[in-house]
């Protein structure tokens, strides 16, 4: 979506504004969340080397994987809902 912010009012630059930090609030608080997931499910916590080992590795990248693929999935079933919650509305 292409917008010239210079012709919107100061009451939609300020809504534009407002979407952009609460998406990125969600983005960071999504990331955070698949971190502490993988990082629980996948990392020793011995800590008996400096970098992941080759188990640990593939789990991370296993884990994450699936996280980003849920998330994908659930989003795309509440775009649907709302879709549809929207179309009934008419």
């Amino acid at each position: 979506m292409s917008v010239n912010v210079g012709k919107l009012s100061a009451e939609e630059k300020e809504k534009m504004y407002s979407a952009a930090t609460t998406e990125m609030e969600y983005r960071v608080e999504l990331f955070n969340k698949m971190v502490g997931s993988c990082y629980e499910k996948c990392i020793d916590k011995k800590f008996k080397d400096g970098d992941l080992n080759v188990g640990e590795n593939s789990c991370v990248d296993r884990c994450t994987s699936k996280y980003w693929q849920t998330v994908g999935i659930v989003g795309q079933m509440l775009g649907a809902a709302d879709q549809a919650a929207m179309q009934q509305g008419r």
